[in-house]
């Protein structure tokens, strides 16, 4: 099969592959569509021990079942892989399970024409759902799984919070496009890409700031903060923008840089919650939000042949693209 390989820093290869070969329990999919996702970057730059090159990166998947269970359905991947059998796995907190796997990470990814999956992470796509925008399931689930923390943690209903989304990239639009579904009509996004700004203000409908040129946010303001960067530049801006008794989601993995303001986080009582991934509930319900068109047209997604693959890469790398997703097709 044909693959496109992350072999160095800054380095993606397309090349020629072995066919994966699924093993007991697990389906054989053939890929149709694989969304870059912000990690696949972070590996990209060699950012991430986790991810070793040579590795075949991609974990935001749609295809279609080629052997296994299901043969021919039209399918969304949960790419993440859990024992199912600890404590955190049986109370609905897989995402946390210490057993977890993701494909992309150790175990190869999507960026190829053919990929193996255990047949229990397999979710159907909706009848006439397109595979791009179906691709778009695991980034919205964990947007969703953000959302889904912070209701049980806010004082009023979403729809209330005067609330600031940090970071215009797939998660924090996803997430902003959710809570403009939830009724939020006091809505700031803040993202440093000009370009991407404007996607945001034309596919959103919310009030944008340039955190680089426009004057500073209010402090004290906001009454829910989504840091969907995760920097130390912005883990700073969202304790100074959230407001007493507010929450703080943090869901970007930049860095582990940076000073947090614990004397505000306590003397506020502001509630900080970190945000990993999704559970195969947010996988199943970021699928039927999609096909229900909870994010509008989606018309800010953006394909290329994965043959190209090297090319969006270094596009993402060098701020080219004005995309908050580029989905690579096979």
């Amino acid at each position: 099969m044909k693959a496109l390989v992350y072999t160095a820093t800054n380095e993606v290869i397309y090349r020629e592959e072995p066919d994966p070969t699924p093993g007991t329990g697990e389906s054989l999919v053939k890929v149709e569509a694989s969304g870059i996702c912000g990690s696949d970057m972070h590996a990209y730059h060699g950012k991430d021990p986790r991810r070793v090159p040579p590795l075949i990166l991609g974990h935001e998947v749609a295809g279609t079942v080629a052997s296994g269970e299901a043969v021919g359905k039209r399918v969304v991947i949960n790419p993440l892989i859990t024992c199912g059998r600890c404590p955190l796995c049986d109370t609905g907190r897989s995402n946390l399970c210490a057993r977890r796997e993701l494909i992309g990470m150790r175990l190869a990814g999507a960026y190829a024409e053919l990929v193996t999956i255990p047949s229990v992470n397999l979710i159907a796509v909706p009848e006439g759902l397109n595979t791009v925008h179906a691709s778009l399931a695991e980034p919205t689930a964990t947007a969703l799984h953000a959302l889904n923390l912070a209701m049980r943690a806010a004082h009023r209903p979403l729809a209330e919070l005067r609330t600031l989304v940090i970071g215009g990239g797939a998660v924090g639009l996803l997430a902003a496009l959710l809570l403009r579904g939830y009724g939020c009509r006091r809505l700031v996004v803040a993202e440093t890409h000009g370009m991407r700004r404007e996607s945001v203000a034309r596919h959103v409908g919310c009030e944008v700031h340039d955190p680089i040129n426009d004057p500073a946010l209010d402090t004290d303001a906001f009454d829910l903060v989504i840091d969907a960067v995760g920097g130390g530049v912005t883990r700073k801006s969202a304790m100074a923008a959230v407001s007493p008794g507010g929450v703080f989601i943090h869901i970007g993995l930049m860095d582990s840089g940076g000073e947090l303001d614990i004397r505000k986080l306590t003397l506020f009582e502001v509630s900080l919650i970190g945000v990993y991934c999704y559970t195969a509930a947010d996988m199943r319900a970021a699928v039927q939000a999609i096909a229900e068109g909870m994010l509008g047209d989606l018309g800010w997604v953006e394909t290329r042949a994965l043959a190209d693959g090297a090319k969006a890469f270094d596009d993402l790398h060098h701020a080219r693209s004005a995309a908050a997703k580029i989905v690579l097709v096979p």
